[in-house]
C-alpha cells in the first residue's frame, strides 16, 4: 500500500482522559461498517477526553486564528482487520471545539460529528503539582479538571494507559456500508500520576440519551498524558 501523505500537523498537549465501562450493545449502533469493538480485559470503554491543539498546520501552513484551540470529545475503541494486520482505532461520538470553521469542514466534508461551543482552559503548575481544566458552555458551563503530580512518568507496557493512548487510527461511518479511515502518528507518551479529578458533565445533553447513565457513574480510570507532536495522515474509504 502506498504511504499516506501528511494532512495535518499539530501538538496535542495535556490530554485529560476518563474511561467509563459501557455495555457493548450501546456502542454497536455507533460502530462504523467493517470495524469491530476493541476491549480492555473484557471492558468496552468510552473515554471523555479534553486537550489542547497547539501549532496546527494544514498541509504545512498555519491557518490564521485556528492555530491553538481546545477540544473535548467522547470516543470509544475499535479495531479493523486489513490482511493479517489488526489496526486499533477510535470512533468519536462527538467532538466539541470553539471554532465554527473546523466544525463546518469536519461535518460537511469528513462526516464527523463536531459541535461548536464557547470553550476555555486553565493550566497551572507548581513545583510538585499540575492542574488542568477544560471548560465548555452548552446550556451552562461544564468542565473536566485534573490535579496531578508535575513529574511525568513512562507508560508501562501492557497497561491500560497503553491501550487507551496507543490507538493510531480514526474511523467514521460515511454511508450504510462505507467507512473512512485515517492514521495518526505520534511517539509513545508519558503520563502524570493523577491525584484528584472533577467531572462536571451532563452526558445526556452533550452526547445523547444513550450515555445519560454516565451522569451517575464513576470512571473506571482517569489519566493525564503530556501528549506530543502529532501527524494526521490523509484518509481513505473502504
Amino acid at each position: 500500500m502506498a504511504k499516506s501523505k501528511v494532512f495535518l500537523t499539530a501538538e496535542w498537549r495535556k490530554l485529560a482522559l476518563a474511561q467509563y465501562a459501557v455495555d457493548k450493545e450501546i456502542l454497536k449502533k455507533y460502530l462504523p461498517p467493517n470495524t469491530e469493538l476493541d476491549d480492555w480485559k473484557g471492558k468496552y470503554y468510552v473515554s471523555l477526553v479534553g486537550f489542547m491543539f497547539v501549532n496546527v498546520k494544514l498541509l504545512g501552513v498555519n491557518i490564521p486564528f485556528h492555530t491553538n484551540f481546545e477540544e473535548v470529545n467522547l470516543r470509544f475503541y475499535v479495531k479493523y482487520k486489513e490482511g493479517d494486520e489488526w489496526k486499533r482505532g477510535v470512533v468519536f461520538i462527538k467532538e466539541i471545539v470553539p471554532l465554527p470553521a473546523i466544525t463546518f469542514v469536519a461535518n460537511t466534508i469528513y462526516k464527523e460529528n463536531y459541535q461548536t461551543l464557547p470553550m476555555k482552559h486553565v493550566w497551572s503548575a507548581t513545583a510538585g503539582e499540575l492542574k488542568v481544566d477544560y471548560l465548555w458552555k452548552a446550556d451552562k458551563w461544564y468542565n473536566f479538571a485534573i490535579t496531578a503530580s508535575s513529574k511525568a512518568v513512562d507508560i508501562p507496557f501492557g497497561s491500560e494507559e497503553e491501550f487507551i493512548t496507543e490507538h493510531y487510527w480514526g474511523y467514521t461511518e460515511i454511508g450504510p456500508n462505507s467507512t473512512s479511515e485515517y492514521g495518526v502518528e505520534h511517539p509513545r507518551w508519558e503520563v502524570y500520576p493523577v491525584k484528584s479529578y472533577k467531572i462536571n458533565v451532563d452526558f445526556s445533553l452533550n452526547y445523547g440519551d444513550d450515555f445519560a447513565f454516565l451522569n451517575n457513574a464513576e470512571p473506571d480510570s482517569v489519566m493525564l498524558a503530556e501528549g506530543s507532536e502529532i501527524r494526521v495522515l490523509t484518509g481513505r474509504k473502504f
